[in-house]
């Protein structure tokens, strides 16, 4: 007998009625399990290594610890671990800082719980899902910003075109397809974006993208 694989999922989410909701739709839902909930970050950091989750469901404002630090902090401990971010915010700076600390997408609360669910599975499969609303703040933001040149200097031709698509929210498959490669080839070209841009996740690889 085939074993059903669930996505595990952890919540970090200090308002109860809202972490104990998160947790029982995921539960209830087919392919999806809750792992764990936790009030804030410094329990989350003590608890979760332990028994550690596919994706991360993670609120910004938490007490003490921030949502942001959380990110930075738990991505040190638990590398493997995808984080999508599900905030009230809005704001384009506190987008940006959750991507560049390792978030791998950026939804806000009201989304619709099968959309919430869709972007967990999105994020488990390797991408980074973010509502149309949110990409357009955020590409406005940097394109405001302006800034000179930077490590994206060092990606190669073909480098940039996967990146680009990366920050377009775009599969690794449909990316193999538009651009005529292999799947490997797809993650060979990310792997090689990490390191030219010296970073451990598509989250921070987009932000500095962006911010160029």
């Amino acid at each position: 007998m085939i074993e059903l694989v669930h996505i595990k999922v952890a919540i970090i989410e200090d308002d109860d009625w809202i972490r104990e909701n998160l947790a029982t739709q995921i539960s209830q839902a087919k392919g999806f399990r809750c792992t764990g909930s936790y009030r804030n970050g410094e329990e989350a950091l003590n608890l979760l290594p332990a028994n550690v989750p596919n994706v991360v469901l993670m609120d910004i404002n938490l007490p003490k610890m921030s949502g942001i630090e959380c990110v930075r902090h738990l991505k040190r401990l638990v590398p493997s671990v995808q984080v999508l971010m599900l905030t009230v915010y809005e704001d384009s700076e506190k987008i940006f800082d959750s991507l560049l600390a390792g978030a791998s997408g950026y939804l806000l609360k009201r989304t619709p719980q099968a959309e919430i669910l869709d972007a967990i599975a999105e994020v488990y499969r390797g991408n980074s899902p973010m509502t149309g609303h949110i990409a357009r703040k955020v590409v406005q933001y940097f394109n405001q910003r302006g800034s000179a040149e930077t490590e994206i200097e060092k990606l190669s031709k073909r480098e940039k075109e996967v990146l680009d698509h990366l920050a377009q929210g775009v599969p690794y498959k449909e990316i193999a397809d538009v651009l005529l490669l292999s799947i490997d080839t797809v993650r060979m070209h990310i792997k090689g974006i990490y390191g030219k841009l010296h970073v451990h996740s598509r989250g921070e690889a987009v932000a500095k993208y962006l911010r160029k």
